[in-house]
């Protein structure tokens, strides 16, 4: 993929993670699918902690799509983050029975952050 078509399509996943960051994730933790999205048993102080983390993210990943080149260093935190986040998620939902709905939920949805921006980051921010 050409750089400028690298780029296009980073922009675009920027904004689409930033809003599911500030809204999405409050979605899924509270209505559409707790058990994927939450802790078992349910610990509000944990989500609303989660979720303003996550928010906050959101923002300023839609605040990077207008110059991601710029703001190189918060898109390789979130590729990271993601990273380790779902990393740490893995082996507690393969450790902890009652996690395991996390398998199928949060968890792929951190790689997919992590593998999108990853590859969408252009080679000459990579090879910094």
């Amino acid at each position: 993929m050409q750089e400028e078509t690298r780029l296009k399509y980073l922009k675009i996943a920027l904004n689409v993670f930033g809003v599911i960051f500030i809204a999405g994730i409050y979605v899924m933790m509270m209505w559409v699918w707790p058990d994927g999205w939450g802790w078992t048993p349910r610990q509000p102080e944990y989500e609303q902690m989660i979720m303003g983390i996550y928010a906050t993210l959101g923002v300023f990943l839609i605040l990077a799509a207008k110059d991601p080149m710029a703001n190189a260093s918060l898109i390789w935190f979130t590729i990271w983050s993601s990273i380790v986040h779902g990393g740490i998620m893995l082996v507690q939902a393969i450790v902890d029975e009652t996690e395991r709905a996390n398998l199928l939920g949060d968890i792929p949805a951190l790689f997919l952050v992590a593998a999108v921006l990853w590859y969408l980051m252009p080679k000459s921010a990579q090879e910094r």
